[in-house]
């Protein structure tokens, strides 16, 4: 193909694109997944994979699970060129985007299928077998796929690839599961996927697929900072593959920053190393130069030495957290109310005292509706939380985690945790993105807080000498920043989340240092990350 007649036609589909994106509901788009490809993205991932194919693809079948207008068939065929293509195939769901690709690409010979793909995937005794993939798959959340589809896909790729996939995990894990068994064996394929997928418990039926399965050549991870699509705060990375077995002894190329042509590192990983860590995020932390040896003991975790659970999820915030002031008015008994924190956008201090009742000394203080007494009994002796009980919408009743309450209005058990860390920030070069607070009320924080209890020796020596508590959360508060950003999860425009697992994983380094006592039975049974 001329060159200027496929500038045209890339013109042509950008300027239809864009439309395309300017009249669908953003909402729309998100539930599909439709987040477009860059151009200089696409081309990027379609010459590093040129360069990866080498001699070993001289007649190319392209496919495209996920084809949008076509970003990723015109890299393709900028890279690789026509003549080289000798079948082109896409699959896209949205008829309007299939219209534009066939409208545009009409005279390339790439096939426009309209459809979902998952469905094609199984079904595609009648299409041709690629031996190049490269796509970038419907990022499409677990919340907007029905409990019959999830199971219906997990069947399927349990049935084409052996690897059982988590509930949890969002339509593009399925999609790349299927595609490779569709791609044919030495076949190749780049994937672009939201890095998530190198953390997270749902991703692990990809990192095994990716280690045992196939031959992993190259994860490139965008800096969090640098998203890729201007639509989805969403960190991205890219991944390439060959459609056989490891070999022997095989390393991996792991690059993170920069472009994935130019990237700010670049390392290669033996498999076996790769295959041994959680969370994969935490690569460029463990590649940094170390002795050869190892230490006489592994370091002690944050999670050897702390009980680490998420604050308590109600269910209906709105209707059983009520400010304190409200629930007298309303004369709630206070048998059946918790001192509540609210969310850490609210909390102006790290250190959080209380008041004679043991509520915060905040303002507003809160409260949460908390009562294991059967409601004939609650109607007998708390006429007044019957009557507000009464006031639950139809709608709160029929939520998931509160139908399957008995009774419906008792909540999670939780003791007040002593220390708390906010789940989710954002990381500048000295600052944390995480908040430790001490908590010395008898409240308990919502599910936008972790909770720390102090267990084992260090339990036992803050019993015996309660004044050092003071000095364990200066401590806390003086965990480097690195620390936290190794273990915890990293999303678009440097958005990181920490889980109670990931927070364990936090070296507690200088907490041995000052408190060398703490160690104990702790250091011989700690396992690394």
């Amino acid at each position: 193909m001329d060159h200027s007649l496929l500038t045209q036609l890339e013109t042509i589909r950008q300027i239809q694109q864009h439309r395309f994106d300017s009249r669908t509901p953003a909402e729309q788009r998100n539930r599909r997944g439709q987040f477009a490809t860059p151009p200089l993205l696409a081309r990027e991932i379609a010459q590093y994979l040129r360069i990866a194919a080498g001699d070993h693809l001289p007649n190319l079948s392209f496919a495209d699970p996920a084809l949008g207008s076509g970003s990723l068939y015109a890299a393709a065929l900028a890279e690789f060129g026509a003549e080289r293509i000798v079948s082109a195939i896409g699959i896209e769901i949205d008829e309007d985007l299939c219209s534009i690709a066939r409208t545009v690409w009409a005279e390339t010979g790439l096939q426009v299928v309209c459809g979902d793909c998952v469905s094609f995937l199984t079904n595609n005794n009648y299409l041709p077998t690629p031996n190049l993939i490269i796509a970038n798959p419907p990022y499409v959340r677990h919340h907007h796929l029905d409990l019959a589809t999830k199971r219906r896909l997990q069947a399927l790729t349990m049935q084409r690839t052996g690897i059982h996939v988590s509930g949890l995990a969002g339509l593009y894990v399925y999609v790349v599961l299927l595609s490779m068994a569709w791609l044919a064996r030495g076949g190749y394929a780049a994937w672009l996927l939201p890095a998530e997928w190198m953390d997270v418990g749902y991703g692990a039926a990809l990192r095994r697929f990716f280690c045992e399965q196939v031959t992993l050549i190259r994860i490139h991870r965008f800096h969090p900072a640098d998203t890729q699509f201007a639509d989805a705060l969403v960190s991205s990375t890219v991944v390439v593959l060959r459609n056989e077995p490891p070999p022997p002894d095989h390393c991996v190329v792991i690059s993170t920053g920069g472009t994935l042509l130019q990237p700010q590192m670049l390392r290669t990983v033996p498999l076996t190393r790769l295959s041994a860590m959680s969370p994969w995020s935490a690569i460029d932390a463990a590649l940094t130069p170390t002795s050869e040896t190892s230490p006489a003991r592994p370091p002690l975790l944050l999670g050897d030495v702390f009980d680490i659970r998420r604050g308590i999820v109600t269910g209906g915030n709105d209707f059983f957290i009520l400010k304190r002031a409200t629930a007298r008015q309303l004369g709630l008994p206070d048998a059946c109310l918790r001192p509540m924190l609210p969310p850490p956008r609210f909390l102006t201090t790290t250190v959080i005292e209380a008041d004679d009742d043991g509520y915060p000394c905040l303002q507003p203080q809160l409260c949460l509706i908390d009562c294991d007494l059967a409601e004939e009994q609650v109607r007998a002796q708390y006429p007044a939380l019957w009557a507000y009980l009464q006031t639950a919408p139809a709608e709160l009743r029929q939520r998931y985690l509160v139908r399957r309450r008995k009774p419906w209005y008792r909540q999670e058990r939780r003791d007040p945790a002593p220390f708390l860390c906010t789940y989710m920030g954002r990381r500048t070069d000295s600052k944390s993105p995480f908040r430790l607070i001490w908590n010395r009320s008898q409240a308990i924080p919502p599910n936008v807080y972790l909770m720390l209890y102090p267990k084992g020796e260090l339990a036992r020596l803050l019993h015996q000498e309660p004044d050092r508590t003071a000095e364990l959360f200066a401590i806390l508060q003086d965990i480097n920043v690195a620390e936290f950003a190794v273990t915890s999860r990293v999303y678009g425009g440097g958005l990181h989340k920490l889980e109670p697992s990931e927070l364990a994983r936090v070296p507690a380094t200088k907490l041995v240092e000052r408190w060398p006592e703490v160690a104990g039975e702790a250091a011989v049974q700690v396992s690394l990350w």
